[in-house]
C-alpha cells in the first residue's frame, strides 16, 4: 500500500492533482520512472522536434532586492531574507527561476527538472515526494513549491528548520503562465525581470497562435495518460490540464467534448468510441512505456478511432508538456506542427 501511496503522489503533482481519484481504482505498486528520451514511433505518428534542451534566459542578470514579504498559495505570509541557495521542487518552478537569470542560485532539483542547466544539480524530490532531509541537508535559503507537493510532513518539517517555503498555485493551463512567473519573481525579489518574462512568454505563445491554420476542420484531439509498467491507461477530461494547450492549438478537447467534465477517467472502448479523437496527444515516455505507437494501438479501443485508425499521435516530452511556463510557446509550436503538419491529424 505504500508504494501505490508513492504513485498517487507523483502522479497528482504531475498532473496538477487530477488523477488522485482514479488512480486509487487503476493503480499497481509499481513505479513510473524511465527514460526521458523521445518515445519510438511509427507509420503515420510525429514525435516532438528533437533539439538542444536549454532554457532561453533574460538577457542580464537581476539582483534580487531583498527582503521581501509574499502572500504563498497555502495561505501564509512568507518573508525571504537571502535567495543565495534557492531548491525549486518542481521542474516547472526550476524553468522559471533558471530563465529569470538566477538560475546559479538553485542548488537542488525535482527529476522533473529535465533542461540541461540543470542536468549536474542533485535530486532531492522524485515526483514531488519531497525528502526533508535531502532539502534541508543543502541549507536553502529558500524553498518554492507547488500546491500539490508533498508529503505535508516534509513541508512542514523544511518550515520548522526555519527555512521558508513559498507555495505556487499550481498550473491547470495556459492563463497561468504569467501569473506563476510573476509570484517566483516577485518571492526572488526581481519583479521587474517578472514583468520582463511573462511579456516575453505570452508574445511568444501569442505569436505560435497566429500561425494555427484557419481553414482546417478543428481536430478532436484526446489526451491519455499512460504508465504501462503501472498499468495506468487514463483518458483525460475537462480538468486533465491538457484543455487549453489543445484549443490554443485550434482543437476541440475530444474527452471534454464528449462529457467528461472531471480530470481524468480510465480508458474504455466505449469511453474512446464517445470519445472519437482524430489525434491523441501523450507524453513521450508515457508512449515509450506502452512499446511506442504499436503498443498504444494494442490498448482496447484505440485502433478502432479515427486516429488509432490513422496512427496520428501527438508526442510531447513529459518534462514541459503541461508546465505552462517559459518553454510553453515551445511546446504549442511543437503541438501545432504536428496537429497539422504531414502525418498528424488534419
Amino acid at each position: 500500500m505504500k508504494g501505490t501511496d508513492g504513485i498517487v503522489r507523483r502522479l497528482r503533482t504531475r498532473l496538477a492533482g487530477a488523477l488522485l481519484s482514479v488512480l486509487a481504482l487503476t493503480l499497481t505498486a509499481t513505479g513510473c520512472g524511465g527514460s526521458t528520451k523521445a518515445a519510438p514511433t511509427a507509420g503515420k505518428s510525429s514525435s516532438a522536434p528533437a533539439g538542444p534542451n536549454r532554457l532561453e534566459p533574460l538577457e542580464g542578470k537581476p539582483e534580487p532586492r531583498l527582503p521581501v514579504t509574499v502572500r504563498s498559495a497555502d495561505g501564509e505570509r512568507v518573508t525571504v531574507e537571502r535567495a543565495e541557495r534557492i531548491v525549486p521542487l518542481s521542474g516547472s518552478l526550476s524553468e522559471i527561476v533558471f530563465t529569470l537569470g538566477l538560475g546559479d542560485r538553485v542548488v537542488a532539483r525535482d527529476v522533473s527538472a529535465t533542461f540541461d542547466q540543470a542536468a549536474k544539480l542533485p535530486v532531492v524530490t522524485r515526483g514531488h515526494d519531497v525528502s526533508a532531509e535531502s532539502v534541508l541537508s543543502l541549507r536553502p535559503d529558500l524553498v518554492v513549491a507547488e500546491t500539490t507537493t508533498g508529503p505535508q510532513e516534509a513541508v512542514d518539517q523544511i518550515r520548522a528548520a526555519g527555512v521558508p517555503v513559498l507555495f505556487v498555485k499550481a498550473a491547470k493551463g495556459l492563463d497561468d503562465v504569467g501569473s506563476r512567473i510573476r509570484t517566483v519573481a516577485e518571492a526572488l525579489g526581481v519583479p521587474a525581470a517578472g514583468e520582463e518574462l511573462a511579456r516575453r512568454s505570452q508574445e511568444r505563445i501569442e505569436a505560435v497562435r497566429k500561425n494555427v491554420p484557419q481553414n482546417k476542420d478543428e481536430p478532436r484531439v484526446a489526451f491519455l495518460y499512460l504508465r504501462g509498467s503501472a498499468s495506468v491507461y487514463l483518458l483525460g477530461g475537462r480538468d486533465s490540464g491538457a484543455a487549453s494547450l489543445i484549443e490554443a492549438a485550434g482543437g476541440i478537447d475530444a474527452g471534454a467534448a464528449s462529457g467528461l467534465n472531471k480530470d481524468f477517467t480510465p480508458i474504455t472502448s466505449e469511453a474512446l468510441a464517445k470519445a472519437a479523437p482524430d489525434a491523441i496527444l501523450v507524453m513521450s515516455k508515457g508512449l515509450e512505456s506502452v512499446g511506442g505507437v504499436d503498443g498504444l494501438a494494442e490498448i482496447p479501443g484505440i485502433a478502432q478511432t479515427p486516429a488509432g485508425m490513422d496512427r496520428r499521435i501527438v508526442s510531447v516530452e513529459d518534462g514541459v508538456l503541461l508546465n505552462y511556463g517559459p518553454r510553453t510557446d515551445q511546446v504549442l509550436k511543437s503541438v501545432v506542427e504536428q496537429l497539422y503538419g504531414e502525418g498528424g491529424a488534419r
